[in-house]
């Protein structure tokens, strides 16, 4: 009897840790997409300002041979680029002039390729000839997360890219996008922002208005830094320190008002969002305490993107994550805050 009561306790102690489920009281999506064919990972909204009804959930496919997918407000793949070499995340340019034309475009990074790849918006039409190099003259290139930032002032453009692996300081590059005789071309203007070296660095996200960067140093924090290279390289907050139950992830950020507004960071093991004030405390702006703890219907969420502009079946706007199911998530904003405003 001994020896089972010890065999028992032994393999129950070699079990893998388990991955948690789905909440009871999750957080419901008003729309899933079509599945892709290998992993979704992450997704960018974009907003069709001349038929709002018309605007597209772009998306990839993770994986080589995998994809880059554009979705209507219903779910429906409408038009995808696929055979690419595992594209990873994904953001979107607005207005940038190429040639004579003035073009939305949708940005990705290629890890098999460590370039960025462009395609117009909402065609999907390729317009880089087969990518641009980043990290160039690096051991490590492979790039993951990449973010829009618009300069208020010039409107000029510039892609903070990040990467598998890098040094623990200048581990993003950020690049101005220019035009070159109507080709997309990008030059280097910066290296910034600290690195733990736990694990790897992939969700970065824009607050255009306030001009801040944020990405997840995974399994170490969410850093802080200003989004405007002329600013310096200061790293101005480090926050969600031991409020994860693995990795952070997905971040995304909210506006309510001009200045106001909520940063949702995806706790991927835990399927929840852990939720702070995009505006920090009355004390500290750069001090973001969490306030709320959203549990989703996503499980293992590596991406997501929202937006504040009322859309047909989202009237305060429209909360998307990516799901390990190969579908992306879409829900209502008013489900998603009303959820937070109980859980302050």
């Amino acid at each position: 009897m001994r020896l089972i009561i010890v065999a028992i306790l032994f393999v129950t102690g070699c079990r893998p840790p388990q991955r948690a489920g789905i909440a009871p009281d999750a957080v419901k999506p008003v729309v899933v997409t079509e599945q892709t064919a290998f992993d979704t990972d992450d997704p960018a909204i974009w907003i069709n300002r001349a038929d709002p009804s018309q605007s597209l959930i772009i998306g990839t496919d993770k994986e080589t041979g995998g994809g880059l997918y554009a979705y209507n407000l219903q779910g429906k793949v409408v038009n995808k680029v696929v055979g690419l070499q595992r594209p990873n995340n994904v953001d979107v340019a607005y207005g940038f002039r190429l040639g004579a034309e003035v073009l939305d475009l949708a940005i990705c990074t290629e890890r098999g390729s460590n370039s960025l790849r462009f395609y117009t918006l909402p065609q999907l039409i390729e317009v880089d000839g087969g990518g641009l190099p980043v990290f160039e003259g690096e051991a490590d290139r492979q790039p993951m997360g990449v973010a829009v930032y618009t300069h208020p002032a010039d409107h000029s453009i510039y892609l903070i890219v990040g990467r598998k692996s890098g040094p623990a300081d200048g581990y993003l590059w950020q690049y101005r996008l220019a035009d070159e005789n109507g080709k997309p071309v990008m030059q280097l203007v910066r290296k910034f922002g600290k690195y733990s070296g736990k694990k790897e660095i992939e969700s970065i996200a824009v607050d255009n208005e306030l001009g801040y960067v944020y990405y997840s140093d995974e399994q170490f924090g969410i850093r802080k830094y200003f989004a405007d290279p002329a600013k310096g390289n200061e790293e101005l907050a480090v926050f969600g320190q031991g409020q994860f139950r693995e990795d952070n992830e997905g971040i995304s950020v909210y506006k309510t008002t001009a200045g106001q507004g909520y940063i949702l960071v995806s706790d991927q093991s835990a399927n929840t969002f852990n939720v702070y004030r995009r505006e920090g405390e009355s004390s500290n702006p750069h001090q973001h305490d969490r306030i709320a703890i959203v549990p989703v219907s996503t499980r293992q969420s590596d991406g997501s993107d929202v937006t504040n502009v009322p859309l047909p079946g989202f009237p305060r706007g429209m909360f998307v994550a990516m799901s390990d199911d190969r579908t992306f998530q879409l829900y209502n904003w008013d489900d998603i805050g009303a959820r937070i405003k109980a859980g302050k």
